[in-house]
Parts: C-alpha cells; structure tokens; sequence
C-alpha cells in the first residue's frame, strides 16, 4: 500500500536508453534509483514526483506507484481495487480513466480489468469517468502480479512547452537529452548540429548548459492530484539556478524553414541569446569562434535516413560529406550522429566507438554512434 512519503515511482525511458537515465536521476540526487525495462525506477514521496517532473531530462513520464497485489481472478481484482486509498490520490471532482495491460496472466482481458478498476473509483470515491480527459490510472497485470500507477505527468514529458513548430522526422527532446549525455555532454562546451531541423539538439544543449529546468514552462497532471500541494510546488518551481555560459550552440541546415523553425522555437524555450542557427549546406559548416580555452566541444547530429525521407543510396554523398567535413576542420572536436544503418556511419569514415544497441525511434531503430576527439 502507498505510503505518504515513501513509495516506488517509475520515470519511463525509450527501451536502450535506461542506463543513460538512471545515471542522470541519480545525479540529479534520487534516491538509488535502478535501471529496469522501460525505464528506472526510484522511491521518494509527492516532493520527489514534482521534482522528477520538473527536472529529468530523459524522462518520458513519471508514474507513481499507487499499490501492487495479486489476482487471479476478476472478483479478486474488484475486491482489492476497492480496497486501494484512493481518496489520498485522486480527488472527486477531477475525471479519471484507466489503461490497462495484462501479459502472462490468468486476468487475461485488459478490457475488463480496466473496467473492474473503473467502476471501483467510481463507487468508492464517486470521481468520474471520462475516456478522453482527467487524470489517468495505469492497471499492470504481470504474471498475476496487479501494479496500479497514476501517471503524474499528463502529457509525455518531451513536450516540454515551448516547441510549435517542428520538421520531418524530429526527434523528441527526451531522445535528444539522453543522447547528449551518452556523448558526454555536460554543458561544460560548446554544441554544433549542422542538420539542425526544427533545432532539438541545440535547445536542449543550452537549456542542460544554462541550467534551466526542462519542465519549466508546462503544466502536470499531478497538480489535479489529492496530494498536490499549490505553495508548496510554487516555492519549488521558483528555486532559479539559471547561469549564462561563456559559448553559444550553434545550429544549420539547408533548409530556410528549418532555421526559420529553430529561431522560433529557441525564442519560445527562452534560449535564443545562447543560440545562433543560419542556412548553410554541409560544404560551408565550420567549428565556431569563442568557444571555451583550449578549444573543441561537440558536433551531434541526426541526419536523414532514407527509410522515411528519401532513398539511402542518394544519402551516401551527404554522409561523405559530412565526415569529410569533420575530419579536415574540426579536429579537437568530438561527434555524434545518429543513423538507421551501420552502413550510412560507415560512409562518413568517421572513427566512431563501439556503438550501443539500437533504440525505437519514428518506427524505425537508430544507433548513436559517436567517436571520441578527433585527430
């Protein structure tokens, strides 16, 4: 059962990425938090939820768990759904709905689970239901092993409240956050994305590198929850650890919308004063002045990959360029690139590390591949 100030909560990652943000809930101060399929977990109280949702990067939601027990039957679930606090989590006057999953279980029809779970708020608190709105109650049913959640987020976390605008293919500021941190960025040097589309990798660099919270600019779902707490979370959103940085992040692209789409979105993040982004082919990318004493920093970049945007054979030009490009200016720099095909990394001739297992993206795997400094 849930305890006030102590209980499991999950921060859901994109499946290959856990490591990645374990290590970054565990420096943000978690307690020991694990990495687990999908995601990590951790444990803490409502301050920790908040917390979790303002600050975590790579986070794709952030789930509290509510209560976990067995059934076998769906009797057995009504009963102990029933049973569950749920006037210490959900208020009555807010909608509420339910999801559902079952794997490897005698409860083997989600579509009844859920309604069982539905029906017992609805009879026990009187909150109502609504399928498309309020807050949402997550039913795991695993091998007979019943895990209720709230999902304190609401929207998914790599809607981060400023981005209106975005290009094909994007990739989602969690993805990009947790790939900056597997290239070790720290915020400690300059970033450039010479395929910047709608500017990801750039915002989310100078965001990490001024300090600003992720979750700053959007609303939870955990502030419709019983155990929200107004002043409380006011006084935490309003703790400012902003700095300005001695660099700038710099983006270009071929394409006018895309640089005219970045600006926008940089404005709309706040970060346009650390960012420049103008139209530039591949050929005329060159590493930035005024970086930090002694030079170099990061080139990341999440080029086409031909699945979706065009055909692989008429890529492989781009990707020579690119690498072409890396190895004659930006010695002293390390990069990053993220591809669908070990064979379009290959064309650049870039000396990339070993590379991590793919991950989900766009319905497609990529692989960030990334070297260390270059020669």
């Amino acid at each position: 059962m849930m305890a006030e100030t102590d209980f499991e909560i999950f921060l859901s990652a994109v499946p290959g990425l856990e490591d990645a943000l374990a290590e970054e809930v565990r420096g943000k101060g978690f307690k020991r938090p694990k990495a687990v399929p999908g995601g990590v977990v951790t444990r803490g109280g409502w301050p920790e939820v908040w917390r979790a949702n303002l600050w975590v990067r790579g986070a794709g939601r952030v789930l509290a768990r509510v209560d976990a027990f067995r059934a076998v039957h769906l009797a057995q679930l009504d009963d102990r759904a029933r049973r569950v606090p749920w006037g210490d989590v959900l208020r009555k006057d807010v909608p509420f709905r339910v999801e559902a999953s079952c794997a490897g279980s005698r409860i083997y029809h989600s579509g009844a689970a859920a309604e069982r779970v539905e029906r017992a708020i609805r009879e026990v608190l009187g909150a109502p239901h609504s399928p498309e709105d309020g807050v949402t109650v997550m039913v795991r049913i695993e091998d007979d092993l019943c895990t209720i959640s709230v999902d304190t987020s609401g929207e998914p976390l790599h809607k981060r409240g400023y981005k209106e605008a975005v290009n094909a293919a994007p990739i989602r500021e969690t993805m990009a956050a947790l790939f900056l941190r597997e290239c070790g960025f720290t915020g400690e040097e300059p970033v450039v994305d010479p395929m910047c589309g709608s500017g990801t990798f750039v915002i989310e660099a100078a965001e990490i590198a001024a300090r600003l919270n992720p979750g700053r600019a959007r609303s939870f779902a955990f502030e419709s929850l019983a155990s929200f707490d107004a002043e409380a979370w006011e006084r935490m959103r309003g703790v400012r650890s902003a700095r300005e940085p001695g660099f700038r992040f710099h983006g270009s692209d071929r394409d006018a919308g895309a640089v005219a789409m970045s600006r926008a979105n940089a404005a709309r993040a706040g970060v346009e004063g650390l960012c420049s982004f103008r139209q530039a082919a591949i050929s005329e990318v060159v590493p930035p002045e005024g970086g930090p004493i002694g030079g170099g920093g990061l080139v990341i970049v999440n080029p086409p990959y031909g699945a979706r945007l065009g055909d692989k054979g008429k890529l492989l030009p781009l990707y020579q360029a690119f690498g072409r490009v890396m190895l004659e200016r930006f010695s002293g720099w390390r990069v990053g690139m993220v591809a669908s095909e070990a064979r379009l990394a290959r064309a650049t001739g870039l000396p990339f590390l070993p590379a991590g297992a793919p991950v989900p993206h766009g319905g497609l795997r990529v692989t960030l591949y990334r070297t260390g400094v270059l020669g």
